[in-house]
């Protein structure tokens, strides 16, 4: 029996008037499903054993013949026999330690042999020569309307948003400045949010307490040590870029250094946007809308790839941001939803939940050991020394800190920054580790053909209740899409200042804006297919692949502008070696080290051989003066 407190009283009554079925009824979601297969097509089913861990839970009944199937990322199957003629397939939880009997059916005859294959098992019996396959389908249940007019309104009403900040956008003078920077007049509260928003999205609410579930807290010691950094951001950073007057912040390597420096900065940005963070951001919710309606993945993803674009072409920096402060508030809100509702379906509440994490040692925060493959305190370390002086490499997050007022409110965005995303971490994680708890306490709910990073949203489609589950999977849908149409606004930026306005004689804003909203187009097209090409890999965490490909990818401009902004000896020729030797330093390290580690050591890989390479050729001839932080300008240039 649960024990009523005051916080499971007060859940309870909201589920009573939203009538939800309450936590403590079952929730089958899969079940046994028994089907002939054509002889020839044998070869073609059976996989390999997928062995037990050591240590694990003992089965609460015998496995015919020892074998097990693999399920999902985390699941073991075993097939086991109930009744004289019935027989059951167990699901292993390799995360929770624990085993639930999925389903029953009924069999003709004694197995006689019995292999593996994908979710299920190829059995032969003594009643016939032709073999059976016994596996697991899920049980489709479609969201009640309620919850879909709750989706379909928020995402209304974001696109409405959107639509108000573009027609405001198009009674003003139509510049690239007001469409790419809001006309520099965005409030630091506001931008701070933006800042946050942008940085959380699909991969905090999805990929984050995916991550906690699945392992640790480790990661979260890097928002603990790197607010710190922001700070120095705040104060060194922040006021040299901001009084170079940019809208493009790949402007500054152009003039610390060179025009190719620029341009190999920009179009790395692109590429790794296009083919790393847009499409994981957008990857993540398309699964989540599979694994709580049944759809297919590609078709959400091709769906959301086309309603992001199409929101993304109304908005302008101006509408991203001022959706990105809605979504900030939605997002803390159904979150903390949703750990209250957690707590309330583990007897013993919050003082169980704690006693079931030490257990597990799922709250483990620092690792002060020299163990590389993990993210120690002193990975955490490297990584926000390599962070702080590389921070404006970012161009969606600079956006919004040059879309202030002045220095003082660039400022402020970046301490409003700093002030969130604690609280904001801890609560993420807090999730994740809550429903390892959860499932701990009730593994029977489970569902075991679901991938890890689906943990979270098939908990909010399976266990919520009715209207806040809509408004929680709308809330999560349009954070995404606002990080999406940030990111598509970002290469647009990039492709019309750095490449048109910078190689092309007589260029127009007119043409400018054009050429952006067509790049805008095409960068959703290309989002989508990379996205869509994530579905056919076994990705056991999108965290740490979003890792890998910032490093690869990012490393080598990071880099560049941390030798820009904190050296006056490294010259232009100095950085392209620098970003050649990070790129091959990230794929040669990539199988042997930590995700969280590959960064740092693809930025001071960079930083080394740039700085050190740059004693090869003549110094930098070019004045110095307010593109370093030894020396800040007094006052921003008049032109953009």
């Amino acid at each position: 029996m649960l024990r009523l407190t005051p916080l499971r009283f007060i859940l309870l009554i909201t589920v009573g008037l939203w009538g939800q079925t309450p936590l403590t009824a079952e929730n089958e979601m899969v079940k046994v499903q028994s089907r002939g297969v054509d002889v020839t097509a044998m070869t073609n089913l059976v996989r390999e054993i997928t062995p037990l861990p050591e240590g694990h839970a003992p089965a609460p009944s015998i496995l015919i013949d020892g074998v097990t199937s693999a399920s999902g990322q985390a699941f073991i199957l075993g097939l086991t026999q109930i009744g004289e003629d019935e027989y059951g397939i167990l699901t292993y939880h390799a995360i929770t330690d624990t085993w639930v009997l999925a389903g029953r059916v009924d069999l003709e005859g004694t197995p006689v042999s019995v292999q593996p294959i994908d979710r299920g098992f190829l059995v032969r019996t003594t009643a016939s020569d032709t073999p059976v396959v016994l596996e697991l389908v899920q049980i489709k249940k479609s969201l009640p309307v309620f919850d879909w007019i709750m989706i379909v309104g928020y995402l209304l009403a974001m696109l409405g948003v959107g639509w108000y900040c573009y027609n405001r956008e198009k009674r003003s003078a139509g510049s690239t400045t007001d469409y790419f920077l809001a006309g520099r007049d965005v409030p630091w509260w506001a931008a701070g949010l933006s800042l946050y928003a942008t940085g959380t999205s699909a991969i905090s609410f999805i990929a984050i307490p995916a991550l906690s579930f699945r392992t640790d807290w480790l990661y979260l010691s890097q928002q603990c040590v790197g607010v710190f950094g922001l700070l120095i951001v705040a104060y060194k950073i922040i006021p040299v870029i901001r009084r170079l007057n940019l809208i493009s912040i790949y402007s500054y390597l152009e003039t610390r250094f060179h025009p190719s420096i620029r341009l190999m900065a920009s179009a790395l940005t692109i590429l790794f946007q296009l083919v790393g963070r847009l499409s994981i951001v957008l990857y993540l919710p398309a699964l989540a809308i599979a694994s709580v309606t049944g759809a297919d993945v590609v078709m959400c993803i091709v769906l959301m790839g086309i309603v992001t674009t199409l929101y993304t072409l109304v908005g302008g920096m101006k509408a991203v941001i001022w959706t990105d402060v809605i979504q900030v508030f939605v997002m803390i809100g159904g979150a903390l939803f949703a750990i209250g509702y957690v707590i309330v379906g583990v007897d013993g509440g919050v003082s169980e939940i704690i006693a079931i994490t030490n257990e597990g040692n799922k709250a483990h925060l620092f690792d002060f050991s020299w163990d590389f493959a993990t993210p120690t305190v002193w990975a955490i370390l490297l990584v926000v020394l390599t962070d702080v002086p590389t921070w404006p490499k970012e161009q969606v997050m600079m956006q919004r800190v040059l879309a202030t007022r002045d220095d003082k409110q660039a400022r402020s965005s970046v301490l409003m920054l700093a002030a969130a995303v604690i609280p904001g971490s801890f609560l993420f994680y807090s999730i994740g580790t809550a429903l390892f708890a959860f499932y701990k306490s009730n593994p029977e709910r489970l569902n075991p053909l679901i991938d890890t990073d689906a943990t979270f949203p098939v908990f909010i489609a399976a266990e919520l209740p009715m209207g806040i589950t809509g408004l929680i999977i709308a809330g999560l849908f349009a954070a995404s899409m606002s990080t999406l149409s940030s990111g598509l606004n970002s290469v647009a930026t990039l492709t019309s200042i750095d490449f048109y306005e910078r190689l092309v004689k007589n260029a127009t804003q007119d043409k400018s804006l054009k050429l952006a909203y067509g790049v805008t187009v095409l960068a959703g097209i290309i989002s989508t297919a990379v996205a869509v090409l994530f579905t056919f890999f076994d990705i056991k965490s999108m965290f740490d692949a979003m890792l890998q490909l910032t490093a690869i990818l990012g490393g080598g401009f990071a880099g560049t502008y941390a030798l820009g902004l904190f050296t006056k000896r490294a010259t232009w020729q100095g950085a392209l070696l620098g970003t050649a030797a990070s790129i091959a330093v990230a794929l040669l390290l990539r199988p042997m080290i930590s995700p969280i580690l590959l960064n740092p050591a693809a930025v001071g890989a960079c930083m080394i051989v740039g700085y050190c390479s740059s004693y090869l050729f003549p110094a930098p001839q070019q004045n110095l003066d307010g593109l370093t932080v030894y020396s800040i300008r007094s006052k921003p240039p008049k032109t953009t």
